[in-house]
């Protein structure tokens, strides 16, 4: 099996999480080859594909809500990013399904990006927001919320509970929100919102995700090819009806048997004339 056989087949089988990690990279390489800047050395993501909080060009690009959350502005932005998504992804699949999380996804990060363009309008400044940390926030507050005190081993550290890590998490942006990339962290808090607010809806009966799924499985159908209908060809049964012949041949077959039973016990000579004329031909 060559390196391509094995990425298809870690894609096929490893669930949602892997899907998303594989599409994280993918948009990665995609951005490395189209809008990677080495006369700057860094990434200039265009404005129909980065969020930007300048209101006029988000009416513009709202579709941007969502390709921002597969696109990092460097190496170790999607490195932190997927490394985050593989433990969160991981813990949140433990108790929902791939479709729920997809939706966690995509929900999160479209409340994380109208948290970034809301706070930017407050704040009176346009930049430009890329990167799945808003997204990856709401699964990792998804999972925390609906199980806080799930116990973890963390190397070097020992054995905590999940929402110390997720309050640790939390704490960083929280610190560092008014230091540097302030819409950014406040994108993430946004993200952990929306994924608290998930499973508090989820558990009073209200699953945020279904929209999603029924959107993917909507445009999935739409492009799966129709099943056509197979030829039904009938068949004429010409093979003559035996079951005469075989009841009659075992009819025969135990008359015989009885004959000989018949000899055994009592000798030829206890025949009826009957008896000895059918074994005669019988014999023949």
């Amino acid at each position: 099996m060559n390196i391509l056989d094995d990425l298809k087949l870690q894609y096929n089988t490893g669930g949602m999480v892997q899907k998303l990690i594989f599409w994280n990279i993918g948009c990665f390489l995609l951005s490395l080859v189209f809008f990677y800047s080495f006369s700057v050395v860094k990434f200039q993501i265009p404005t129909w594909i980065a969020l930007s909080s300048d209101f006029g060009t988000f009416i513009r690009t709202p579709w941007t809500l969502i390709t921002f959350n597969f696109f990092h502005a460097g190496f170790l932005h999607l490195i932190f990013n997927l490394m985050v998504l593989h433990f969160s992804g991981r813990l949140f699949s433990t108790y929902f399904t791939d479709k729920q999380l997809l939706g966690v996804y995509v929900l999160g990060g479209i409340f994380s990006g109208i948290a970034f363009v809301l706070s930017f309008i407050i704040i009176g400044k346009s930049g430009l927001l890329v990167g799945a940390s808003g997204a990856i926030m709401a699964i990792l507050l998804s999972a925390t919320t609906y199980a806080p005190f799930m116990l973890l081993r963390i190397p070097l550290i020992g054995i905590v509970k999940l929402w110390h890590v997720t309050f640790v998490i939390l704490l960083v942006d929280l610190i560092q929100l008014p230091l540097d990339n302030t819409g950014g962290h406040i994108a993430h808090l946004g993200g952990a919102l929306f994924g608290f607010i998930y499973i508090k809806l989820l558990q009073s009966g209200i699953d945020l995700s279904k929209g999603i799924s029924m959107i993917l499985d909507f445009f999935a159908n739409l492009f799966k090819p129709k099943k056509k209908t197979p030829f039904k060809k009938v068949h004429r049964n010409t093979t003559k009806k035996v079951v005469n012949s075989f009841t009659e041949k075992d009819i025969t077959q135990k008359q015989i048997d009885d004959i000989l039973d018949k000899i055994s016990k009592s000798g030829y000579d206890s025949l009826t004339k009957e008896e000895k004329e059918f074994l005669f031909k019988a014999g023949k």
